[in-house]
């Protein structure tokens, strides 16, 4: 089993796909099954610790999966018993069947059993299952003290995390030849428990990817505060929200961090502050390097024609930038254009209310709406959330693994500007996702019950341990 950090994604019609140049290259519909049929006998052999078995099986691929599963098992030594929901509808899923050679019990009168295997319907689902299914699966499910989903857990829609029934909640998804979009996306992701892969040799050739741990190299004797990039922070109405901002930047370990703000706000000393004005502004960054330098607005900016001058001198500048909160609620097509021509990165911000109000409301895939909304703003978004989508103009997106949920509280997206914010000066590869991570990493080494500024604080001890 494959862990999902650093893997393609692929949709229900690029697994196809995948599967169709597998069976060209001379493999077949059966041989997948027997190899993803395996993979899950061997996953559920490790988790059983002979414990007896139940398989659900559907009428398609993904109960043959479930039958060759079956037969795997029983030849192992295993208790296994076999409900379906009737008779096969393909020919290999009518062979694994004929294969197994057990009994075979009525899927509405199927009694519990201690770890159950949902093997019903997999990748490609369309429909709301029956409601007398998805109330019979709920209540196995919920009565295993194991539960496990092969390919999907029953009732979701593989491209957007819709659940179009009620889906229980599984203990492990073992995901076939690659991830889909589902175990990442919510609400299918909370319903997916943990996530493996079942290896079936496959291209998997994808432009979707999850997120991974960065690299990011230690200060070497040479560096200097600039050289290890200098963060900048346009402040405005809420203080706050730009003090969190520019002390995750310093903590996320820029060099130089300097917070424009004309409110007295209680921030650590090695913060430079400065009150605002385009001048004082220039002159600050007079000399500056561009590939050292990024700009950070939007935390607490407000809406008004100040706000907007503000952000129109940093989109002027030759800097890298960050726009992340009031900002974003300022831009328009004609701003978009502006970016497209700058020669230097701009990282949008969104959360879903300000994603829905600057490109429209989410009615399918949130990997999809991210990659529009990055070719059309020129910008790398990234689209925050429990599933977060890091999307790029050239239309490639990463995927961040599930975040906790304990950073639904207010300033913990003015951290995460900042963090992108450093990463971006200090010429990070692929600096949105590492912020990203960082963000997410601190939250999980907090636990929980935590604030913003805790937060921003635990980025130092996520920085060293990179």
């Amino acid at each position: 089993m494959i862990r999902p950090e650093g893997q393609p994604i692929l949709t229900a019609a690029a697994m196809r796909a995948a599967e169709d140049r597998a069976i060209a290259a001379g493999s077949s519909v059966g041989a997948l099954m027997e190899r993803a049929g395996a993979g899950v006998a061997e996953a559920v052999r490790r988790l059983a610790s002979g414990a007896p078995v139940l398989i659900l099986c559907g009428p398609g691929n993904n109960g043959g999966d479930g039958y060759v599963a079956a037969r795997v098992l029983k030849a192992n030594g295993a208790e296994v018993r076999v409900a379906a929901l009737g008779e096969p509808k393909t020919e290999a899923a009518l062979a694994a069947r004929a294969a197994w050679g057990g009994a075979v019990e009525a899927f509405a009168e199927v009694g519990e059993a201690p770890i159950v295997v949902d093997a019903l319907f997999g990748t490609g689902l369309t429909r709301s299952l029956d409601d007398a299914v998805a109330s019979v699966l709920g209540e196995r499910v919920r009565a295993a003290r194991i539960s496990i989903a092969v390919d999907l857990p029953s009732g979701i829609a593989t491209d957007t995390g819709v659940e179009l029934s009620p889906v229980p909640d599984v203990s492990l998804t073992l995901a076939l030849g690659a991830l889909k979009p589902a175990h990442l996306l919510q609400p299918a992701a909370a319903r997916c428990g943990t996530v493996r892969i079942i290896d079936l040799a496959l291209d998997r050739s994808s432009r979707d990817w999850t997120m991974t741990k960065p690299a990011i190299a230690a200060p070497t004797a040479s560096d200097h505060k600039y050289s290890r990039g200098l963060v900048v922070v346009i402040g405005g109405e809420m203080p706050g929200a730009a003090a969190l901002a520019s002390e995750a930047a310093m903590r996320a370990g820029a060099g130089y961090a300097m917070l424009f703000e004309d409110h007295a706000v209680s921030t650590p000393h090695a913060l430079v502050r400065r009150a605002w004005s385009a001048d004082a502004f220039a002159t600050a960054l007079d000399g500056k390097r561009p590939d050292k330098t990024a700009i950070v607005v939007g935390p607490g900016l407000g809406k008004g024609d100040f706000a907007a001058a503000k952000l129109a001198v940093a989109l002027d500048s030759a800097y890298k930038l960050v726009i992340d909160g009031d900002a974003l609620r300022l831009l328009d097509e004609a701003v978009f254009a502006r970016i497209k021509a700058r020669s230097c990165p701009v990282v949008l911000t969104p959360h879903a209310g300000e994603f829905n109000a600057l490109f429209g409301a989410v009615s399918g895939s949130k990997i999809e709406a991210a990659r529009d909304a990055a070719a059309r703003s020129g910008a790398i978004v990234v689209f925050k959330g429990p599933d977060t989508v890091v999307a790029y103009p050239d239309g490639r997106t990463r995927v961040a693994l599930g975040a906790s949920s304990w950073l639904s509280t207010a300033g913990t997206g003015d951290v995460l500007a900042g963090t992108i914010g450093t990463m971006l000066a200090g010429d990070t590869p692929a600096p949105a996702e590492a912020g990203v991570w960082m963000h997410s990493e601190a939250a999980r080494r907090l636990g929980g019950a935590f604030l913003a500024d805790d937060l921003a604080r635990m980025l130092s001890a996520v920085r060293t341990s990179l």
